[in-house]
């Protein structure tokens, strides 16, 4: 009765059965009566109550009873109990061993279970296919290839390789390594093959960004006569969402809804939410979640990571103030929202959560340590992300790309190469996330020739293949440097089809330094490979207006207009009084419009008094002056700086955060403004960072 309750999954039932049986009966437990019980208890209390009646019937010793009790221990974490009953252990059985070994590697105890193994195999224990399934994953947890490669050949020599179970963690197992083809030689040679198994090739593909190859062995699934689970739906959602593909993606939605999987299982409902959310689809991904009957915490870290990595910050930090009240934030939460702050620049708040994760010790975990260095990185507290950065663990490039990103967007590039230069002296590999960020900030600080060294060192001494983002970073270092022409012959060089990052890095730097008839050219080129992105159009129209060619400007505008194509508005957010204000350009709806517009024409009296003129080549509208001069004025980052000035006290810092390039002249008029109130303002726009003081910016003007 006890393990019939145990099969049909009714555990409580089972526990209730066994005392009832223990105290009515009148009946003695045998060594079969503990197995299906243990395996029954949901939690450590009744594990333990029943170790005790294990003690008290002498059956301590039973190889049986003591391996169940081994895999109960486990199960709860609790592993000195179990390795010092494994230890005292008079004879160990197959499923002993096997008991320890798996309770280390589902407890992520990599060294420990390797260390029972070789004590196993020094006794002359040989390894049996549930042992084997144990062990694989471990070998590629700890990245040791060869150690899971030699067991692929004990298998092969004891006849197991064709063990469905172990084929299937093979395949599983070299798909972490990124080895397909030693995969795809298991799966091919497997006699019989289940779901597990085409689940396991399929998504070894979809993870390493194999999108195509993974959706036909998706249907050599389905022609196989093989019906999928929801584990297939799981990796299915996310090879449409690699490919782009939305009208495959209502596809999956509709097939996980015909079969009630969304009601039934939260993983099915997740893994759609994800699916739209990386196909850019928040409203269909928002829709799903809110249909979800069950919630779990990686429903809402699902939700809020798909806002943050689609831009809608405010709403990612409005679905997480929803999940506080529901349930507990994780690890993974944390690391989905903290990058949400970051984008809007929501210091305090983040600051508030890094109480939290200092309360919990959290904030010494690598990924979320990660997350903090670049929310107060990107938020203007450089000195803070510096002393986390020195916290946590350093061992791998994560931190170190952060930290230099970091240095790279506040314009401190020769810092970032220092680190850049401790990173390699403490043997820490970089990876192409490390040069991205390196090569940016020799861009955005004109180090020209050091950016070609960090080209070359990345190609030359770490064999790393440069990716369209490299390539664009170095069209740009050329490009903002003045050398066009050597930036066009870069792009002219390349063994790859340039994409619009390299022609919008090209544009760019025609736009600031005037060059119309390149411009046109890499404006052409644009509109070949992304035709459907507004902010080209944008920057031609700029180029046009700034040498007063309005004919141009009203060309590329009416081609921009056809196309059903508007421009991203203008806004700056800026972080006061616990909360978080954002200004359009020519905002007049803020409750202090008066006040703010009231600050900035005493501000600009003031200006004018000390130099100031109006740069009207920056208006983009055929207007008269007196015109242009409130357009400019009335631009959202001078709203915010206005806003910051009387709603915080004198001679404290301004951090106000813009979603675009800020203009020439708002970058001259901010450094009058700083000298007038004596105050610093900190900067982010799209590009980096700019701290004014005194009247001068720390981008010396070059940006």
């Amino acid at each position: 009765m006890v393990s019939a309750y145990v099969r049909t999954g009714h555990f409580r039932e089972a526990v209730d059965c066994f005392y009832q049986f223990f105290l009515t009966s009148g009946l003695r437990p045998d060594f079969y009566t503990f197995a299906p019980v243990l395996k029954a208890c949901k939690n450590p209390l009744d594990g333990m109550r029943i170790h005790c009646l294990v003690l008290k019937l002498g059956f301590e010793w039973d190889v049986f009873v003591t391996a169940s009790l081994v895999h109960m221990y486990t199960r709860f974490r609790a592993l000195g109990n179990a390795r010092k009953l494994f230890d005292d252990m008079p004879v160990r059985d197959m499923g002993s061993w096997n008991a320890m070994i798996s309770g280390y590697c589902q407890n992520s105890n990599a060294a420990e279970a390797l260390d029972v193994l070789n004590e196993m195999r020094s006794e002359g224990v040989l390894m049996d296919p549930v042992t084997i399934v144990s062990i694989l994953p471990i070998c590629a947890q700890l990245d040791d290839i060869l150690n899971g490669m030699s067991i692929h050949v004990y298998s092969i020599k004891r006849g197991l390789e064709y063990d469905l179970f172990v084929s299937n963690a093979l395949i599983n197992m070299y798909a972490k390594f990124g080895e397909l083809a030693i995969a795809q030689k298991v799966f091919d040679n497997m006699v019989v093959r289940d779901v597990v198994s085409w689940n396991s090739i399929t998504s070894a593909y979809e993870q390493n960004d194999d999108p195509t190859r993974a959706l036909a062995l998706f249907y050599d699934m389905q022609l196989s006569g093989i019906s999928p689970d929801y584990l297939t739906l799981v990796s299915l959602s996310s090879i449409v969402a690699q490919l782009g593909d939305s009208w495959n993606g209502k596809s999956v939605h509709g097939f996980v809804m015909r079969r009630g999987w969304i009601l039934k299982d939260v993983i099915s409902g997740n893994s759609v939410v994800d699916m739209y959310s990386k196909l850019g689809d928040m409203s269909s991904a928002g829709a799903v979640f809110q249909a979800l009957p069950v919630k779990d915490v990686v429903s809402w870290n699902t939700l809020i990571t798909g806002y943050t990595q689609n831009g809608l910050a405010s709403e990612a930090i409005e679905v997480f103030d929803m999940m506080q009240k529901e349930i507990a934030p994780n690890q993974a939460t944390w690391v989905s929202i903290l990058p949400a702050y970051s984008n809007i620049g929501a210091l305090q708040q983040g600051m508030r959560v890094h109480g939290l994760l200092v309360k919990s010790s959290l904030y010494l975990d690598i990924f979320v340590g990660t997350c903090l260095i670049d929310m107060y990185g990107k938020c203007g507290k450089l000195d803070d992300a510096m002393s986390l950065f020195y916290e946590v663990p350093k061992m791998t490039s994560v931190p170190w790309n952060a930290i230099i990103s970091c240095h790279g967007i506040h314009g401190h590039a020769e810092k970032a190469l220092k680190l850049f230069r401790e990173m390699r002296e403490e043997r820490v590999k970089p990876d192409h996330v490390t040069f991205v960020s390196l090569l940016s900030a020799c861009s955005h600080s004109g180090l020209v020739e050091e950016g070609q060294w960090c080209f070359n060192v990345m190609r030359e001494e770490y064999g790393i293949e440069p990716i369209l983002k490299h390539y664009g970073c170095m069209v740009d270092m050329f490009g903002r440097a003045g050398h066009l022409e050597k930036a066009y012959n870069f792009i002219k060089d390349m063994p790859v089809k340039p994409d619009a990052s390299v022609w919008g890095a090209l544009l760019g730097a025609c736009r600031i330094h005037g060059n119309i008839d390149l411009g046109a050219f890499a404006s052409e080129r644009l509109f070949e490979v992304d035709s459907e992105n507004v902010g080209y159009y944008v920057l031609m129209s700029n180029i046009y207006a700034n040498i007063g060619k309005w004919e141009g400007v009203d060309k590329v505008r009416t081609l921009a207009r056809d196309m059903g194509l508007r421009k991203t508005p203008g806004w700056s957010s800026i972080e006061a009084n616990n909360k978080v204000d954002v200004f359009y350009t020519g905002n007049q709806s803020h409750p202090k419009c008066e006040e703010i517009y009231k600050e900035l024409r005493n501000l600009n009296a003031k200006m004018r008094s000390l130099g100031y003129v109006p740069d009207y080549s920056f208006v983009l509208q055929d207007v008269e002056e007196d015109e242009k001069e409130h357009i400019l004025m009335s631009h959202s980052e001078r709203l915010a700086i206005a806003f910051g000035i009387i709603s915080t006290p004198p001679k404290t810092p301004i951090r106000i955060f813009k979603n675009l390039r800020v203009c020439g002249d708002c970058h001259n008029a901010t450094k009058y403004i700083s000298k007038i109130t004596e105050r610093e303002i900190i900067v982010r726009d799209s590009n980096r960072f700019h701290h004014f003081k005194d009247g001068v910016c720390s981008c010396s003007d070059y940006w």
